[in-house]
């Protein structure tokens, strides 16, 4: 069994201390060493055992420090991460990785350059609902497909105090939840032919987006993707048609809410959804609760520490990310123009 690598945590807000410091602690072949907290030692209550760091500089200056892990707010995701390939470090960066398409590039190449892994927590590939999705695609339950809607709502109709809703770049929701949406649809379907997006500031003194509503058009196939925080009532979290019949399913997938019960991420019970949460296989002669695959977070951090100490290939590419950022780009001017974008303008 190889070494488990020194990992360093960047940041400490609750996704560092609820999501990737348990994942990494359960990772057998990644040793979380320490953390990046400016003010205080917080940590300390949760992780014990780390080493409590008070700058980024310390970071680089540690030559045992062999993966970064970057969890700051956006606007400083590019040059942490740069710095830290070029200090001879692997990387992961949370979604979306950088703010802009064209520092996505760069990372690519620096770590191209270097031999170093770079990667992106899209940790939604691995919800439950979406690989249900991805098996029913494949087991061709629906026969050819038509539409998938896919929604994020939520109701928060009161600003937070959170860099999300502030005057930063890469703020608003479609770049916190529209990241992951737009991911799942690539990921399945490829690039879409034409992109037509509405992005609006819908409470009261918002600064940042905070609804969005993007088609993602195939021709023979259309893909609707949409969050708010103005959504009181159910709403699907997908909606997949075809010429066979439907899927439907309500609710988040179970991992998020265990996280924030502080529950550990390490029995086989993980990601198991309970059957009455399970979506609705709608046939032509019947329906049928549909089981909710399992969903695993843990296969994000398994593949990276597969991938640096075996070279086995990255789950989450830096091409993919930057394709996601480009259709993001892409549909932030489709919104202001008020147009339909053609994938031949070369912007994604």
């Amino acid at each position: 069994m190889a070494t488990p690598l020194n990992t360093v945590l960047v940041g400490y807000g609750a996704v560092a201390e609820k999501m990737h410091g348990p994942l990494i602690e359960v990772c057998e072949d990644l040793a979380l060493s320490a953390i990046v907290e400016r003010s205080g030692e917080r940590c300390l209550e949760k992780f014990p055992n780390v080493q409590v760091l008070k700058s980024f500089e310390e970071v680089l200056a540690d030559s045992t420090l062999q993966l970064v892990v970057i969890t700051t707010p956006n606007e400083f995701h590019f040059p942490m991460a740069k710095a830290a390939l070029e200090a001879g470090k692997h990387v992961v960066v949370d979604k979306p990785v950088t703010v802009h398409s064209a520092e996505a590039e760069q990372l690519k190449r620096l770590a191209d350059e270097k031999g170093l892994i770079c990667s992106v927590f899209q940790n939604r590939r691995f919800d439950g609902d979406f690989m249900t999705i991805q098996e029913i695609i494949q087991k061709d339950l629906l026969g050819e497909l038509v539409y998938l809607e896919s929604h994020f709502d939520r109701f928060r109709p009161e600003l937070r105090e959170n860099w999300r809703d502030e005057d930063v770049p890469g703020n608003g929701v479609t770049y916190d939840l529209g990241t992951h949406l737009i991911d799942q649809v690539v990921l399945q379907f490829g690039a879409p032919e034409f992109i037509q997006a509405d992005i609006r500031k819908q409470r009261t003194h918002t600064i940042a987006d905070d609804y969005f509503d993007i088609t993602l058009d195939y021709g023979y196939f259309k893909a609707r993707v949409t969050a708010g925080v103005l959504v009181n009532a159910p709403t699907p979290k997908f909606l997949l048609l075809g010429k066979k019949g439907s899927y439907q399913k309500f609710g988040l997938d179970v991992q998020e809410a265990a996280f924030k019960d502080g529950i550990r991420p390490d029995d086989e019970d993980w990601g198991v959804e309970s059957m009455d949460k399970f979506g609705t296989l709608y046939l032509e002669d019947h329906s049928r609760p549909y089981p909710t695959v399992p969903g695993d977070y843990r296969i994000f951090y398994d593949n990276v520490a597969a991938a640096i100490h075996s070279g086995v290939a990255l789950k989450v590419k830096m091409e993919q990310a930057i394709q996601v950022l480009k259709i993001i780009e892409a549909s932030f001017e489709s919104s202001r123009a008020k147009r339909s974008i053609s994938r031949a303008e070369g912007l994604w």
